[in-house]
């Protein structure tokens, strides 16, 4: 079954447009979403969870229709927001009290677990928990009332180096069970080429491209060569130039390229940087 099934996904404000969005995350897989400010990231989180109308388009979640059963869904999911929205007064150990009667399933031994895990203080106002601190709270309560989904909306920002990588690590045990899945979004790039299994990269509101991140590494490559050897790659395998004075740094698809060129590797960053750039025809 997929975890999330996302088919012509609208929204439309006076200044921006999500347009046809169309996104499917397979179980026991992570996908991120990856975009600049303002791409859309949030947005689309947010159609998913029905904290914004659609204009058009359906979601599924988990196999059901996220209109018609969304109290059911809220309850499979765990979410953590780019703002984390706990009472500023509230400790740690009083949000757990309260989320025990909220989630059917919540584990308390699961909550204590990952508060000391992430090394917060259970007796310490949220109002102040530095930015990464909150993070970690929310990442703490998504993941103790027994949740198939993570929807992750900038979740490893202002993080340091050390706790991103732990979070990360959470994520990845969390889709060791085939049946959990993650949904992450983030501009930070290179968090998510540690984790993802898929890549949906999103500009301006439109979808770029969604693959497989290995698929997606092997797929694309980069030439350094001169202006004439240039000529000697089919326009087709060329997907991006770039000029300086000692050369050309061309993007190209491996597979239609000769032999006797040297292709070297591109990270997810550079592949999405380069999307971008064609997208607007730069």
């Amino acid at each position: 079954m997929n975890a999330l099934e996302i088919t012509g996904l609208c929204k439309t404000y006076p200044d921006f447009t999500l347009d046809d969005l169309n996104l499917t995350l397979p179980s026991g897989c992570v996908m991120g979403l990856v975009g600049e400010n303002g791409a859309g990231k949030s947005t689309t989180i947010k159609l998913i969870l029905n904290m914004l109308r659609r204009d058009a388009g359906q979601v599924s979640v988990l196999g059901m229709d996220n209109l018609t059963y969304d109290r059911r869904i809220k309850e499979e999911v765990g979410v953590v927001l780019d703002d984390v929205g706990f009472p500023g007064c509230l400790t740690p150990k009083q949000i757990g009290n309260i989320l025990r009667r909220t989630y059917q399933n919540w584990n308390d031994d699961t909550y204590a677990q990952l508060i000391k895990r992430l090394g917060l203080p259970t007796d310490k106002a949220f109002d102040a928990f530095s930015r990464g601190m909150k993070m970690k709270l929310g990442i703490a309560v998504a993941l103790s009332h027994a949740p198939k989904l993570l929807l992750l909306d900038e979740a490893t920002s202002g993080l340091d180096p050390v706790v991103r990588d732990e979070v990360v690590t959470l994520f990845g045990e969390f889709t060791r069970d085939e049946n959990h899945a993650v949904l992450i979004s983030s501009h930070i790039v290179s968090d998510l080429e540690k984790i993802c299994d898929y890549v949906a990269f999103l500009h301006k509101g439109k979808l770029l491209l969604c693959e497989e991140k290995d698929a997606l590494l092997e797929k694309y490559g980069v030439v350094r060569c001169s202006n004439e050897q240039l000529e000697a790659i089919p326009e087709r395998a060329v997907h991006g130039i770039k000029r300086s004075p000692y050369g050309v740094e061309a993007v190209v698809e491996r597979a239609a390229v000769s032999d006797s060129f040297s292709v070297g590797s591109m990270d997810l960053e550079q592949i999405f940087l380069f999307l971008i750039r064609e997208a607007q025809g730069a």
